[in-house]
């Protein structure tokens, strides 16, 4: 119970840290254009048909449905509302209340908590939790197409991340504690600098935002914009229940294909959304809906399934496993100057397996960080201003495994990452952790030192600090275990090799695809984001050429 109250507390504070209220006014949002293709599922006919329908309106769902409704028609099922809805999303200044207001079951952000005791959320509204995140944009590095099972044209990989470019991504604008971070990385060995990129480059450099300079998001659901309207229906507020599968009269009779799916609207009413002949179910419901519908549709671990006394579809033992979760660590502090407000957009990409990214934010005092306050608390402003930095490691290798909590597709699944269970990712931890060390030594930072009472300067932190002795891999490790949190990079439990094939096709089910982060088995990059948005493009790309 200590250590669950303690992760949770490291959670609530980094929501402190990144919360962004920024100094722009924001202008008044205008209603997209793609709203008046978008209904509430009470609105949705009992039975129809389509040519593709996508289940989860999320990061990758959304360009997956822009790009299939070129030429056919597609539906879009999400579970949650739309963000023009929840005010508080669309903006920096309401980042913090968007992940903490999660106690309804029609926030746009689900809490759900893992079984390692960590505190984490998903996104449950249109744009899925790139309407929800800290809008970093970055590609993903060339490890991960070497390594992730696919064969990737990189071509059409390279145009499907400037189609989603070109309509939500923005060049920062740099205040001072993301200046002292770069200054502080260049200093502590980071190099080369690369200036502003979108490409993952080793050294440090200012990557892409999802935020506009007025401080408005900008999500998947943007590129809903693309879409052909008379193509293209988005049901908000459906919740899918199964995937429907039956016996393909074209073969032999032996294999199954998904013929369609049953939701539900939001006053309990059951619809039919099915696929017309040669169409498709796409599953893009994230790393956790993902995996967790498949197992409700029967399709899993044949042994698993019939202990819930779910009728087995098709036994396929990798549903739910090789899932993975990259952990966070970091350092807070109060600085005796005033800060900017920042959201991540500078980021160090070392080469010992890490990458070092910072946030900075005003708070009011009767927060979490005043009982975290734990060096020098005299003389306190009733606003006080956090800043952190952060490490990440790369991969993970460390894989834990999804479960069902309830046949209840609305309740979460039980979630366990397993953090460092692989001695791999502590090292990896402990690296960075160490360069984090390298970086509040260099001179960029002295001057977010206070004066001490006795000689010299020291910073005042906020929660735990670094172990003082930073060679001691003991003590740094301890340091990694004792402070791990989420940095919402999970991914996996729908494995390319094991779940879909290269083409996300699930195996021995045909008509149904998975095309979302559930099938990587490492996470692409410094943040998956645009990697995720990628996937949708490029998939439907890929599906219309095989079609056509």
């Amino acid at each position: 119970m200590a250590k669950s109250n303690f992760w949770r507390s490291q959670f609530v504070l980094f929501l402190v840290i990144i919360a962004v209220t920024s100094m722009a006014t924001a202008q008044p949002q205008q209603s997209p254009t793609y709203l008046h293709f978008v209904l509430n599922a009470t609105q949705m006919p009992s039975e129809d048909s389509y040519d593709f329908v996508i289940v989860g309106g999320g990061t990758a769902g959304c360009p997956l449905a822009a790009t299939l409704s070129e030429f056919y028609s597609v539906l879009v099922l999400e579970r949650g509302g739309i963000p023009y809805d929840y005010p508080d999303s669309m903006t920096q200044e309401g980042f913090l209340t968007t992940l903490t207001d999660v106690d309804t079951v029609s926030s746009p952000a689900q809490a759900f908590t893992s079984e390692d005791g960590v505190p984490n959320a998903r996104g449950r509204v249109l744009g899925g939790s790139s309407a929800i995140n800290a809008g970093f944009y970055s590609r993903a590095d060339q490890d991960f197409y070497k390594n992730s099972g696919i064969t990737w044209n990189l071509r059409v990989v390279n145009q499907s991340y400037q189609w989603v470019e070109r309509a939500i991504v923005f060049h920062p604008d740099l205040k001072n504690w993301q200046l002292a971070l770069r200054d502080g990385l260049l200093e502590s060995g980071v190099d080369p600098y690369n200036g502003f990129s979108l490409d993952h480059l080793l050294g440090t450099k200012i990557g892409g935002s999802t935020f506009d300079s007025s401080g408005r998001r900008h999500s998947a659901a943007d590129l809903l914009s693309y879409a052909k309207s008379s193509n293209i229906r988005v049901a908000v507020h459906a919740s899918v229940e199964r995937v429907l599968v039956a016996s393909d009269t074209a073969t032999s009779g032996s294999k199954q294909s998904a013929i369609g799916v049953v939701y539900r609207d939001e006053l309990g009413s059951y619809h039919h959304a099915m696929v017309k002949e040669k169409g498709e179910v796409i599953l893009s419901a994230g790393a956790i809906g993902s995996p967790q519908l498949l197992l409700l549709s029967g399709i899993g671990p044949m042994p698993y399934l019939s202990s819930w006394r779910i009728p087995v579809v098709h036994h396929l033992p990798d549903v739910g496993q090789f899932l993975y979760d990259n952990p966070r660590n970091g350092i807070t502090i109060v600085p005796p100057i005033p800060l900017n407000h920042s959201l991540i957009q500078v980021v160090g990409i070392t080469d010992s397996g890490a990458y070092l990214e910072a946030a900075s934010n005003v708070v009011p005092f009767a927060s979490p960080a005043r009982s975290a306050f734990i060096r020098n608390p005299y003389s306190l402003p009733l606003h006080v201003t956090v800043a952190s930095i952060m490490e990440k490691i790369i991969g993970p290798v460390s894989a834990g495994s999804l479960q069902l909590a309830s046949n209840n597709v609305r309740m979460n699944p039980v979630v366990r990452f397993n953090y460092f269970s692989d001695p791999a990712d502590l090292e990896r931890c402990i690296n960075g952790t160490r360069k984090i060390g390298d970086v509040l030594r260099s001179r960029s930072m002295d001057e977010f030192k206070f004066p001490e009472r006795f000689g010299g300067r020291d910073f005042r932190y906020v929660g735990a600090t670094l172990p003082a002795d930073q060679s001691n891999d003991r003590l740094m490790g301890d340091f990694c275990r004792r402070t791990v949190s989420t940095i919402w990079h999970y991914h996996g439990g729908c494995l390319v090799g094991k779940v879909v094939d290269r083409k996300f096709r699930v195996m021995g089910i045909g008509s149904l695809r998975v095309v979302d982060g559930s099938t990587f088995s490492i996470s692409p990059g410094t943040n998956p984001q645009a990697t995720v948005l990628m996937l949708g493009r490029y998939v439907g790309m890929q599906i219309i050429r095989e079609r056509r």
